[in-house]
């Protein structure tokens, strides 16, 4: 591969990452709005409310286990959320909705 090629393809790998990592967050999340979005764009795979158990589909998990993962950041769920990979599609959130789900996310640390 050439150079520049490789070059090309780091740069579109980062991109996205420096953006939502690496950038100031403007906007804090709202947990309600962050459950709207999941109510449109997740329920389908993700069970996502506080205390469900078992997600429609056994490949992804419900939003209050990844809650409670010990090693997830803030900034790595943002990043996942934000430049997802399949089979998770990519609904094109904004930075603001991305923030909201995952404020939406950690409030379930608490609903136990």
């Amino acid at each position: 591969m050439q150079a520049s090629k490789r070059v090309l393809i780091s740069a579109a790998i980062a991109a996205p990452i420096i953006w939502f990592v690496a950038l100031p967050a403007a906007y804090a999340g709202n947990a309600p709005d962050g459950r709207a979005i999941a109510e449109r764009w997740c329920v389908s795979c993700h069970d996502i409310g506080a205390g469900d158990t078992r997600s429609a589909k056994d490949m992804a998990p419900t939003f209050e286990s990844v809650a409670h993962r010990a090693n997830l950041s803030r900034e790595h769920l943002e990043t996942w959320i934000g430049n997802p990979h399949p089979p998770m599609p990519n609904l094109h959130l904004t930075r603001e909705e991305v923030d909201n789900l995952v404020e939406y996310i950690q409030s379930l640390k608490t609903a136990r």
